[in-house]
This record gives structure tokens, C-alpha cells and sequence, in this order.
């Protein structure tokens, strides 16, 4: 059994899927299985599968669903995840030739640990320029949250992940006509529980695309409102610090305008809290129906 899975969720991205293909069947090391999660794709993303299963030089799992969403495409990769640790490389994104190489260099050391999830690393552009900032130095472990909040840690990063640690937490609500709820929910969820240990190693080569979640965030929150509001329930329940937990009353109050689920004010633990941030949740609702409105 290999030790790493590489899971990329993908839908119609078969102009794209070559590149992370070239990435991976060129690595340094080969002890990993690339999981193909396909959600719903229409295009020949089934046909280059098939082609690269034939050229065997990649050991390839593919799964197709009808179309969930990115959350829903992480939901089935831990359903079928077999080896010990994983990680998500999405479509438009690569892995550096020794980036397996580095993750299991790196995870050695949380083996047998039993309060550690896993590892954080680098992420860079295709120049190889670091996204953000660079892990501090001596922190030994961490949650991803204290990482941004406390360490004040900047940029996307690459997580991995025990595979075990990822199944015990509950799966990504699927809502009808949505598709995403924000995968940091179950991150969240395990820095209850776990500790993250930070590498100062590249794990992966970003290159965000114009139709990519990244570059359209506002139509997120208008196209899947009941997701983020429940990500949010659970980051004012979650978070410390009163600001970060009246900056989450605010989305939530949009949220809920958007789906009209004015029930979701109040599902957390800080009713009046969620009260208190009604008058700045509806101008941010209006201001996200502004800067959408043309796309709509």
C-alpha cells in the first residue's frame, strides 16, 4: 500500500489536468496514488484518465460523481482514501519534482504521535516564488487558525493530512442548489483536537484561474449562502477572539439574507452577538449584491 494520496477534485478541467499530470508522473518519489474525484465533468477528462491509467507511469484511482462542489468532492475522496496521509493538489495547480518526496520526508515524524494531524507547507507560483509568508521559526507544533490569527502567517498553504484524523470529523453538509460549503470548516474543526506541525518546504505550484473559487469569492457567498453560514454558525462558536467572532456574525447576517434562512441568526452560541452585527450584515449584503450584480 502506498503512504500518500494526492486527491484533485476536477469539473471540465481537462484543458488543465496535463500539466498536474506531467507534475506527478515526474516525481522523485513514486509512493503515492493520485485520486481523481470527477464531479461531473462533460468533458474529456474521462478519456485522458484512461489514457494515463494506460501509460501506467502514475498509480491513478478515478471516482465520478454527479456535480457536488468542491466540498462535496472532498467528502467522497475521504470516503475512499486508503493510505495513511493526504493531501488536495486541485486541477490548476502542480506539485515541484520533489514535492511527494518532501511531504513524506516531513510526515515521518508524526507517525506514531497521536495529538498531531499532520503537516503544513509551502505554496508558490510557477516561478517558485512563496505565496505569503514563510513559516516562523521555532514553533515545533500548531493549529492552522493560530497560525493566520496568532503567528499573523500570510498566503495559501498546503496541508496534510492523517488520513484518520480527516474521517472522524464529520462530512461537508451537501445543500440542494449549492455546491460549497469553505473547506477551511473542517479544518477548523481540527484544530480542536490537533496540533499541525509548519515545514518551510514547497509542496505545491499555484496558478489561479479566472473561472477558479479563489478569484470569485463574492459569488461564492451569493451562490451558496446556506454553506457559508454554516461554516460561519461554527466560527463564532469556534474562534477566541470577539472580533474575529463578530466578523462571522456580520457574514452570517449576509448569508442569511441571500438564502432568507433568517433562522441561521440564531443557530450559534452568541444570539445577541449575531443581533448586534444586523445593520453591518446588511450593508455587506448589499454591497456583495452590487459588486455581483452584473454576473447574476
Amino acid at each position: 500500500m502506498k503512504t500518500l494520496t494526492v486527491f484533485t477534485p476536477t469539473y471540465n478541467r481537462a484543458y488543465l489536468l496535463p500539466r498536474l499530470y506531467r507534475s506527478l508522473k515526474g516525481q522523485s518519489c513514486k509512493d503515492f496514488i493520485w485520486m481523481i474525484i470527477d464531479d461531473g465533468s462533460t468533458d474529456e477528462t474521462l478519456q485522458l484518465v484512461e489514457k494515463w491509467k494506460g501509460e501506467g507511469l502514475v498509480d491513478i484511482e478515478y471516482f465520478y460523481q454527479e456535480n457536488q462542489g468542491m466540498s462535496g468532492a472532498h467528502n467522497t475522496a475521504y470516503q475512499h482514501i486508503k493510505t495513511l496521509y493526504n493531501t488536495c493538489i486541485d486541477s490548476d495547480d502542480m506539485m515541484p519534482g520533489n514535492g511527494v518526496e518532501l511531504i513524506l520526508r516531513s510526515i515521518k515524524s508524526v507517525d506514531d504521535t497521536k495529538d498531531i494531524a499532520g503537516i503544513i507547507g509551502l505554496d508558490a507560483d510557477v516561478s517558485g516564488k512563496v505565496l505569503g509568508t514563510l513559516m516562523p521559526t521555532g514553533i515545533e507544533s500548531t493549529t492552522l487558525n493560530e497560525l493566520h490569527r496568532k503567528d499573523k502567517v500570510t498566503g495559501d498553504k498546503k496541508l496534510v493530512y492523517k488520513t484518520e484524523v480527516m474521517r472522524e470529523i464529520e462530512p461537508y453538509p451537501v445543500y440542494p442548489n449549492e455546491r460549497l460549503v469553505p473547506l477551511s470548516h473542517k479544518y477548523l474543526l481540527a484544530d480542536q483536537k490537533y496540533k499541525m506541525i509548519p515545514v518551510n518546504e514547497i509542496f505545491c505550484l499555484v496558478e489561479y484561474q479566472e473561472d477558479g473559487s479563489t478569484r470569485n469569492m463574492l459569488k461564492q457567498y451569493r451562490r451558496h449562502p446556506k454553506g457559508f453560514a454554516y461554516a460561519r454558525i461554527t466560527r463564532i462558536n469556534l474562534e477566541k477572539g470577539l472580533k474575529e467572532k463578530f466578523k462571522n456574525a456580520i457574514h452570517l447576517v449576509s448569508s442569511g439574507l441571500f438564502s432568507g434562512d433568517y433562522k441561521s441568526w440564531f443557530k450559534s452560541q452568541h444570539t445577541l452577538l449575531v443581533l448586534a452585527a444586523i445593520p453591518f450584515g446588511v450593508l455587506l449584503n448589499l454591497y456583495i449584491r452590487l459588486k455581483t450584480k452584473k454576473n447574476q
